[in-house]
Order: C-alpha cells, then sequence, then structure tokens
C-alpha cells in the first residue's frame, strides 16, 4: 500500500495533542468526515482554507493506496444566529431578507460553494449529504440518546444534558478543559431558560408558528439543533468509529465537543480515532473578520476588488499560496506573500514544461531518489506541505541545470523526475497549469507557435523592427518570451 515510502505516515491528532501513528481502523478502508459549509452566504476564505487543506489529504492517502471514503456535509437547517440555542435561524432570516424560500437560498449558495471549490480544482467527496435530506436519522439518534439517558424533553425542545454526561465521560477531551472551567466561562441562566445547565444544548428545537423549516417528531414539530446532523450523517456513512474528522478549529470548542458527546452518549464508543483542524487566516498579521474591514471573499481575491488588495490573483496561485503554509499554521494574507507565491507557481509551471528539454547523459550527476524520498517524508510528517515544496524547488533547481547542462540526468533519472513532478505538482499539491488550462489553451498554444514563426522568420531576414514589435505587443498583451540557446520560451 504504501512502496517506496521511506517512513510511516504520523497524522496531528488534536484529541491526544501530539503526532500519532495513522493506523486505520479497517485498512486500506479510510473513512474521513469533513464539516461543510452552512448555505445561506457566500463561502469565505476560511472554508476555502479547510476544505483545500483537506483536498491535499483526501488527494495524498488516495496516492499512497488508501480507498477513501471521504463524507462532506451541507448544513442547510438547524443553525441559528448563536451557538447557544438562540437568535434566529440563519436560512429562514436570509430567506425573508431576499424574499425567497428557504430552499432557493440553500441551492443559490450551495452552487456557489461548489463553483469556487471547482475553481480552486479541489476534488468533489465521495458523498454530500445535507441536514435536510437525514431528518429521519438525526431524530432517530436523538431517541437513542434520550433512552440512554443523557437528553430530556422540556415543551418540545430536546436538550443534552452535559453535565450528566460529564459524570461518565470527559465532555472537555478535545479542547483539554475541565467542567468547572467551562462552567465558570458561561453566563448564568436567565429566568426565561428553560434547559437545566448552562452547558446544555439543543437537540431538537421546537419551531415557532412562524419557523419556515420544520418537520414533524415525537416531540411536535420543531427542526434539529446544528451540532447532531454531523453526529447522524457521519454514523450512518461511516459508522459508530471511524478514521479521521475534521474542520476549522474554531469547531472544536462547541460543535466538535458537541459531536463527541452526542455520538459517544448514543453509541457508548469513541467515534473518531484523529480528529483534524485547520488553523485561522490573518491579513497583514490582523485577524480577517468582517468587523475589521480586511475579510474579502474568493471572487474579489480573484479579481482585486477590495481595498486590502493591490490587485487580483489567479486561483492556482492562491491554492499555491495555501499549500505553503502548513495546515495547522496561522495562514497570513498580504500583497507580498501573494505576489512570492504567484512568481513561484509561474516557475514551477514552466519547470513542469522544460523537463522534456532535457538531454539524456550516460550518468547522473544528483540523486533524484533522494529528492523523491524527502518529498514522501514531508507528506508523511503531518501532511507537511511547506517541506515538500522546498523540495519540489530542489527538483526544479535540477530540472534548469539539467536543461542548461552544468548537471547532468540519464534517462531513466529523467522519466523519475517527470513522475515525480507529475505526481506531487498536479495530482497531490492539485496545481493546474493555467496558462494551458484557461478557455481556448490548445488554440493559445497554436497561435503562439505561429507568432514565434513569424518572428523567427523576422529575425533570419534581419527584420529587427517586426521582431521587436512582436515581442513588445505580446509583453503588452501580457505574454512574455524570452530567447534562450534551446529556443524561445513564452509564458501568460
Amino acid at each position: 500500500m504504501q512502496e517506496n515510502i521511506s517512513q510511516p505516515l504520523v497524522i496531528y491528532n488534536t484529541l491526544s495533542r501530539k503526532k500519532e501513528l495513522f493506523e486505520p481502523i479497517n485498512p486500506p478502508f479510510v473513512g474521513m468526515y469533513v464539516c461543510g459549509p452552512t448555505v445561506y452566504s457566500d463561502v469565505h476564505l476560511g472554508n476555502c482554507r479547510t476544505f483545500i487543506s483537506f483536498d491535499l489529504i483526501y488527494r495524498y492517502l488516495l496516492h499512497i493506496g488508501y480507498k477513501v471514503r471521504y463524507v462532506r456535509n451541507i448544513t442547510d437547517a438547524g443553525h441559528l444566529e448563536g451557538d447557544n440555542d438562540e437568535g434566529d435561524d440563519k436560512f429562514a432570516k436570509k430567506a425573508k431578507l431576499e424574499q425567497l424560500e428557504p430552499m432557493e437560498i440553500v441551492q443559490k449558495y450551495t452552487l456557489g460553494f461548489h463553483e469556487i471549490l471547482r475553481i480552486f480544482n479541489t476534488l468533489p467527496p465521495s458523498i454530500e449529504p445535507t441536514a435536510t435530506g437525514h431528518i429521519v436519522e438525526q431524530i432517530e439518534m436523538i431517541k437513542e440518546i434520550l433512552a440512554a439517558g443523557f437528553a430530556y424533553e422540556i415543551n418540545g425542545t430536546v436538550y443534552f444534558d452535559v453535565e450528566k454526561y460529564s459524570k461518565e465521560y470527559s465532555y472537555g477531551v478535545l479542547t483539554n478543559r475541565k467542567l468547572e472551567d467551562l462552567l465558570e466561562g458561561t453566563r448564568e441562566l436567565s429566568g426565561q431558560d428553560q434547559k437545566k445547565g448552562r452547558l446544555d444544548f439543543a437537540l431538537w428545537i421546537k419551531a415557532k408558528p412562524e419557523t419556515l423549516m420544520q418537520w414533524p417528531s415525537p416531540w411536535g414539530w420543531g427542526f434539529p439543533g446544528w451540532h447532531i446532523e454531523c453526529s447522524a450523517m457521519s454514523a450512518k456513512y461511516l459508522g459508530a468509529t471511524f478514521d479521521i474528522h475534521g474542520g476549522g478549529m474554531d469547531l472544536q470548542a462547541t460543535h466538535h465537543t458537541n459531536e463527541i458527546a452526542q455520538s459517544q452518549a448514543c453509541n457508548h464508543t469513541r467515534p473518531v480515532k484523529y480528529w483534524v483542524h485547520t488553523n485561522m487566516l490573518t491579513v497583514n498579521g490582523a485577524r480577517m473578520s468582517k468587523t475589521a474591514g480586511n475579510g474579502f471573499l474568493p471572487n474579489e481575491l480573484f479579481t482585486g476588488a477590495h481595498p486590502v488588495l493591490e490587485r487580483g490573483y489567479s486561483p492556482m496561485s492562491v491554492r499555491f499560496f495555501m499549500a505553503q503554509s502548513h495546515y495547522r499554521s496561522t495562514l497570513d494574507f498580504s500583497n507580498e506573500a501573494l505576489q512570492a507565491a504567484e512568481k513561484g507557481y509561474v516557475k514551477l509551471m514552466e519547470s513542469m514544461k522544460r523537463i522534456s528539454k532535457i538531454e539524456p547523459a550516460a550518468k547522473s550527476s544528483v540523486n533524484i531518489d533522494e529528492i523523491r524520498e524527502n518529498c514522501y517524508a514531508a507528506m508523511n510528517d503531518d501532511f507537511n506541505s511547506p517541506v515538500l515544496i522546498a523540495h519540489l524547488f530542489e527538483a526544479v533547481r535540477v530540472i534548469n541545470s539539467a536543461v542548461d547542462k552544468t548537471e547532468t540526468l540519464n534517462a531513466s533519472d529523467i522519466e523519475t523526475l517527470k513522475s515525480l513532478m507529475q505526481t506531487f505538482v498536479f495530482d497531490v499539491l492539485g496545481l493546474i497549469d493555467e496558462s494551458e488550462a484557461n478557455a481556448g489553451g490548445e488554440v493559445i498554444n497554436g497561435l503562439m507557435s505561429l507568432i514565434i514563426d513569424i518572428r523567427k522568420t523576422a529575425r533570419e531576414n534581419k527584420d529587427w523592427a517586426t521582431s521587436d514589435k512582436i515581442r513588445d505587443e505580446l509583453k503588452a498583451a501580457g505574454v512574455e518570451i524570452k530567447d534562450t540557446k534551446d529556443g524561445v520560451e513564452w509564458r501568460i
């Protein structure tokens, strides 16, 4: 399954707060669940960072031979404005604001979410279940939790009893916090609160007469709480215990903590072996947020239509930029960092084209197998993409040196290098060459070949004016050409 990999795969487990050897429950099968978006608004960059990070993990697990069932949910019901079961339903509020049915809101933003991830070249999950499509499963799980004595019903709303649960299990196990500390940081119940404990959360919420999205249940008409959907859907598609569960680190303290409690109370077993969380985003060192005025959406990043941005950046430049930081590290957006990433991405793509220009030698002066082993070692160390990229740029240096004949590669090593770059640049990092992938890529390549031939003829006829005009006009149009001893190279 892991042929020619120099070391076993280790993953940082949020639950144990250390790196652990990755040992799937039923190898070679891997169950992976990632909390998807709440589709009442445009997907934000924090979401994108999480899903691109898990796309990298998914791609690498597939590459080294695992059969992965990747489940990523869509939250389209039950998400209130606060994590404390308070406020208006976000879908209903948005629907009233835009004068649409709630499911029109869901459809609109689900399609937008899929389009953004398509632009970022992420692989689709194996299964993408929705909360509204699994109301029955959520009700059945709530019934099991009630039967086990870890929940109670008051006036049509069912609450999870955190303090009772904590007598048998550690409620704060994921964040390493004691129940007493959690209670100290929670406000006292008001006279209007009907739940028993300050940390108790709703599994099922009684609907108001004006509630737009509601379903029948043993406790009356209502809708599920936010947390129960992930417990119900992960158990349905991956089993009571599965391998990897992840999302943004902002989900640890409430959503994932409550997921563990629900699943343990229902199934009486530890639900997940490895908890994986991505870190937050900052802009020029400050936390990204709407209130700070430095939060921008993916399309604003692509077009540059935001005051913080000097210009737009292509999707693959942004994806490459994200891969330059480890998924557990803070990712800081700045124009300087994005522009540096853009240059690095272009250099990487150019090197892919230059491999074919290497002339085989009788003997290699570079150890390509060592570079290959280093690439695998980086990814086997908790999917360390920044270290992987450093080794890929060592391969880029070798490619350029081999083309310039300052270093040599035999035919076998050239093929190994070509396979290595194809594997890690395209298959694992998930990058695509935008200069070829843009609309009409083949047509553009054909036209450029024709233009270069015309310019070559002009130079042979010493028609320097025409030659220079072609070069300058192409540059003005965003195409750079470069004369080398091996011919003319060009890039957009």
